[in-house]
This record gives C-alpha cells, structure tokens and sequence, in this order.
C-alpha cells in the first residue's frame, strides 16, 4: 500500500467529483465519501487506477473482508467503484469496466423488530378497559395479534369480513386474493366485549360497517392506531424500537416458535412467496441460539 495517490490518478478523482455534483448534484458529504473511496482503493493497489482489472476490484474486496469489515461497508465502497468506472468507460478513457463481473456482497434481510411473549402480554394487558375507548384498543389489540393482519386491514375491517360462526376474518389482499385467518378464543372474547360494551358508546345512534370505530362514528386510521401502539408500549415498559408491523411480526414468530408450519404462517400473513415468510424461521433461529449461550453449560 503506498502512501500517496499518483497525480493522474487524483486528477481523474476530482474530474469524476465533479461530474457527479454537476449532473446529479449531489451533496458535498456524499462528493467526500465517494473521493475518499477511491483513494483508499488506490492507495491500496498502487497500480493506475485506468489499468486496474477486475481481479484487482475483488483482491480489494477480500482485504476489507480479511481486515473485519463488513459486508455493507464492502458494499458502499464496490458501489462507488462502480461508479467511478462506468464514468470512465462513459468517457471512453477505458474500454471495458472491470467491476461489472464483481457480484455484490450479500447483506442478508435484516431481522424484523418482534417482541417477546411476555411483552405481547404486557402490551395486550395495558389498554385500560374499564373505559370504552380502552376496551375498543384491547380488542384491536388483541385481533392484531391472534390474526396477524397488518394494521391497514385492522383498522379496515367491515361487519361483512368477520365469520362469527366459524370464528374467522376473510381478508383480500393483491389481486383480490381472498384469504381466512381463525381469529382464537381469546381475541373472539374482547371482541365480543367490546361489540356488546364500547361500540354502542362510541357509536350512539350512528350506525357504521367498520368494527373498530373512534368517537366520530368513523374508522380509525393507520397512523392513529400506530401512535396508540406506541402509547401503549411506554405503559408496558416497553423500550425497544416498534414498527407499525410489530405485532404481525410477533405472531408469525411466536407461531413458528411453537412448531406452526412455515406454509401455514405464509397462507396467514398473505405472503404471495414463501421466501418472504422465511426470514421468521431466522428470526426463531436466532432465539434458540440465544437460548443454548445462556442455558448449555458449553454455552
């Protein structure tokens, strides 16, 4: 690795730099960031950076990866190489770019946000149900966690979508798709409290085709419903992140915690593909790894 760069080689930096600030103006961080790339790159070849191949580009690649770095960090440095030579080739000062045949790092799909069993229960049991409002939360509560709908659809939820004799909601997702997902004993119970107890009260004379309603006689929407969950979550001691889908998130955890099959998660959720369900299988991958650190006496 030598210390400085050539000048030839700075002098094409600089020109590419500004290309880039002229034509898709881009900030003067993201200029720095793309500059600094490039040199470490070249520093650490030492060969001119218009006869480096694509052997080099991959050579660099393992340094990084030998040196601890990580795979998103790898990625953002071959991203800028690529820029860097697609400029070069644009500007015909090459013919060939070198890193078109370089694949890309795998970064993995990061894990959802998802919450344990005992913090489902504390966030279920936070609502304050002696009063209409909170006994209309405890009930979308818990219909979000038996079903695992997303909360667009809970909060869309019509009278003429909930089978009460066979205790299911009929969903229709892309395509009009139709799914039914069982709603469970314990979700039907709130439900049914709530439809003899707090709907009327909200509702007054009004009548509506929604089943969660809000004091206007309306549905709720689904930033509304997201800042009770959020609300509900600091009076649960809650503190890690949510995201509007934790609780989908938890339900599919849990269920294949418990030994559900990964197909019948996928039909629930309304995943066109089973690869999408698939990363819950890491999700509980990562659980029963951390369960063996902390129990196996070789942990």
């Amino acid at each position: 690795m030598v210390e400085t760069i050539r000048e030839d080689d700075a002098h094409l930096i600089q020109r590419f730099t500004e290309t880039l600030w002229l034509e898709e103006g881009l900030s003067e961080h993201t200029l720095k960031a793309y500059g600094s790339d490039l040199k470490q790159f070249a520093r650490w070849s030492g060969r001119p950076l218009l006869q480096v191949d694509s052997a080099d580009l991959s050579a660099y690649l393992a340094h990084l990866g030998q040196r601890g770095g990580s795979a998103r960090s790898s990625a953002r440095i071959l991203s800028s190489l690529r820029k860097f030579y697609g400029y070069l080739v644009r500007e015909r000062l090459i013919g060939l770019d070198p890193s078109s045949g370089i694949e890309s790092p795998y970064l993995g799909r990061p894990l959802p946000d998802s919450l344990s069993e005992a913090e489902v229960e504390a966030l279920l049991e936070s609502p304050d149900t002696s009063r209409a409002l909170g006994l209309r939360d405890r009930s979308m509560l818990e219909v979000l966690y038996a079903t695992g709908l997303r909360v667009s659809e809970l909060v869309a939820l019509r009278f003429d979508q909930w089978d009460q004799l066979r205790g299911l909601v009929r969903l229709f997702g892309k395509g009009n798709k139709e799914r039914l997902v069982p709603l469970g004993e314990e979700a039907t119970i709130w439900l049914d409290r709530y439809l003899g107890d707090a709907r009327p009260v909200l509702l007054g004379v009004r009548r509506s085709e929604y089943l969660f309603v809000t004091r206007r006689g309306g549905p709720m929407t689904r930033q509304a419903f997201w800042h009770l969950i959020k609300r509900y979550a600091r009076r649960a001691g809650i503190s890690k992140p949510l995201s509007p889908h934790t609780l989908r998130h938890a339900f599919a955890t849990h269920l294949i915690n418990h030994g559900a099959d990964l197909r019948v998660v996928q039909m629930f959720l309304g995943h066109s593909s089973l690869s999408t369900t698939q990363i819950y299988t890491h999700v509980a991958q990562e659980r029963l790894k951390r369960l063996h650190e902390t129990y196996h006496p070789r942990g």
